[in-house]
């Protein structure tokens, strides 16, 4: 079996000093928000299980056939006294960070820490080091009290390190397996978001369909806020304090937009498959235009439609003697034009045609009408990054595409022909801000920390 076991004396991962601030957090009692159901021994309550969606249910059943179907539980509260403890054993319990940071990822592992204890104070927590990768190479530490109370209430995972790996062929499976059971772990809680989960439940019906006793869990963890489960998990940790976060940078944006009152700042935040944390903050700060991608795709916008909106906004500024804003948009904007993503398929194609050449010509002379009007609309920089920023596969890299510049490029064209025809006699100085991993690791906001 593979181990890189850590002892907690050479477990060095802890935070040497702390700043006043920090120490403040570290004592607080977030605690104090636990549900009253779950103080004591809550007892426990088989529901019905959670049907699948019609469609996906056979599907579902037949890659998970031992794990389709577990009951849904509910908790009831219980009592906690010594004659109640004597009947129940120790547990032990080991959790793995996955995939990105979200503020409030400790206080997942403080609560089952805690929670643990409560239950049998013999109980037993293992950490597994810088994601699922720890699991299969067993690469974990034994988390004592000392370790858990210097990250208490703390934004960040560097209490364990993550790691965006996944544990999918036969012998990570296999290994993974070993050293659940060399360790005689209860249960692994996987704290992460979609992927991660996923992982987790792969794992977890091998676990089943191979006899190990150690039961897997699910927390769900994103601050894109497009992870949930109504009624269950209205909103997952990590997405109130990012929106915070990003809330007070945009704010201190808009104030200095308003103090110099000459530039247009493009601000674009995270989210690349949903525009929740755009949305949010525009809730909160108010800018002067905040785009959304689902919306974007629902009316169809094309890129040049976008434009015009922004420019018209602009324009009506103008006249009013305020040549300058703030516009907000989520990372993966571009994503949600239709008529791009028709543009960067066919590319894609016809870059992967032998014959066809990575230039300007040659690409506008292979692709179909609709699609070459739409290259053309492109800035120049834009049309050269399409042609020539390829992942190893040969396919366009979108998620590189700086969508802010993109629009600054295609605003201010077309402002200048508004100009030449003397119906906007303003300028269009834009800033650019992107503000993507600042929101993960802050302190977690109370909300998030309970």
């Amino acid at each position: 079996m593979p181990s890189l076991r850590t002892t907690p004396q050479e477990y060095n991962r802890a935070r040497r000093a702390y700043s006043d601030l920090q120490r403040e957090r570290l004592a607080a009692d977030c605690a104090n928000y636990l549900p009253a159901v779950l103080e004591g021994r809550p007892q426990v309550i088989k529901k019905e299980a959670v049907p699948a969606s019609a469609k996906d249910a056979d599907a579902i059943k037949e890659l998970f056939p031992n794990t389709y179907g577990t009951p849904l539980v509910e908790f009831v509260a219980g009592f906690c006294s010594e004659a109640a403890r004597s009947d129940v054993a120790p547990v032990k319990v080991g959790v793995v960070l996955s995939g990105g940071q979200a503020p409030g990822g400790h206080n997942v592992i403080a609560g089952i820490f805690d929670g643990i204890k409560q239950w049998h104070p013999d109980s037993h927590m293992i950490g597994f080091l810088d994601g699922p990768h720890g699991i299969f190479t067993g690469n974990f530490v034994d988390i004592t009290s000392e370790i858990m109370d210097g990250f208490r209430n703390t934004g960040g995972f560097d209490m364990l390190g993550s790691g965006r790996h996944k544990i999918e062929t036969d012998e990570q499976f296999e290994n993974a397996m070993a050293v659940c059971k060399a360790i005689d772990l209860d249960g692994l809680v996987v704290i992460g978001g979609d992927d991660s989960n996923t992982n987790g439940a792969v794992l977890a019906e091998y676990f089943m369909s191979h006899g190990c006793k150690t039961k897997v869990i699910g927390a769900p963890k994103t601050i894109d806020g497009d992870l949930k489960c109504p009624p269950h998990i209205p909103i997952s940790f990590g997405f109130h304090t990012a929106c915070r976060t990003y809330a007070t940078l945009v704010g201190n944006v808009m104030v200095d937009a308003l103090s110099a009152q000459k530039y247009y700042h493009l601000i674009r935040l995270m989210g690349r498959s949903a525009s929740n944390i755009a949305l949010e903050v525009a809730l909160v700060t108010r800018p002067n235009a905040c785009l959304l991608g689902e919306e974007v795709s629902r009316d169809k916008k094309s890129l040049r439609d976008i434009t015009i909106d922004l420019a018209n906004m602009i324009e009506e500024r103008s006249a009013a003697g305020k040549d300058y804003g703030v516009i907000v948009l989520p990372e993966g904007l571009i994503e949600f034009i239709p008529e791009f993503n028709a543009l960067i398929s066919e590319i894609n194609d016809k870059l992967a045609t032998p014959g066809v050449e990575a230039t300007e010509q040659s690409i506008l002379a292979a692709l179909s009408p609709e699609n070459a009007e739409s290259f053309n609309y492109l800035p120049g920089f834009i049309r050269a990054q399409l042609l020539l920023d390829r992942d190893p596969h040969g396919n366009v890299q979108v998620a590189k595409i700086e969508t802010e510049k993109l629009l600054a490029a295609t605003i201010q064209a077309e402002l200048e022909v508004r100009g030449k025809n003397g119906t906007y006699r303003g300028t269009f100085s834009p800033q650019f801000h992107s503000y993507g991993y600042e929101g993960r690791s802050g302190f977690p906001t109370i909300f998030d920390a309970s």
